[in-house]
């Protein structure tokens, strides 16, 4: 068997290690769910999920392979109203010493409650291009600087400001 996908529903338990193994076998495109209330808490949940296979691993080596298998985390929320948000989308970013890098591609910015008491607002991106852009290219997705919030005519604009100063 050779899948081109792997898809789990959610993990509880020490399945989150054969989940991790398999997402690091090259099965592009692989996905889960697991309950937490940040991106960074479902690293930490991932983390204790693994150690609970009961394979003595490091914890380094845990967040090695969570690092090198998890590109992106998606959060969504239950907000105060009842209605469900993508609230954040996170890029696992690798790891700096024995922490798990992440930066915030895109965040939900509440702007408002309307008079039915429904949350308004919009998911914004931070301006951070993620790292695996290219790959996203690659695979045909032609996304233009302006989806990631990055405004290119306005940074030359105060670039040019700044280095008349």
């Amino acid at each position: 068997m050779r899948p081109d996908r792997i898809v789990i529903g959610e993990v509880r338990g020490g399945e989150a290690l054969d989940m991790l193994q398999a997402m690091n076998t090259g099965h592009d495109g692989s996905l889960t769910t697991v309950h937490s209330n940040s991106p960074r808490d479902a690293i930490s949940r991932l983390e204790t999920l693994i150690m609970m296979a009961g394979m003595d691993l490091p914890i380094k080596v845990v967040r090695q392979q969570i690092a090198s298998a998890i590109d992106l985390i998606v959060q969504q929320t239950r907000l105060k109203d009842g209605s469900r948000k993508v609230i954040a989308v996170t890029e696992v970013a690798g790891m700096e010493g024995d922490t798990i890098v992440l930066s915030d591609i895109f965040k939900f910015e509440q702007t408002g409650v309307d008079p039915d008491k429904k949350i308004i607002g919009n998911i914004k991106p931070t301006g951070i291009r993620p790292m695996f852009y290219p790959r996203l290219e690659a695979a045909g997705f032609k996304l233009g600087a302006d989806v990631f919030g990055a405004n290119i005519a306005e940074m030359l604009s105060t670039n040019r400001r700044s280095a008349r100063r």
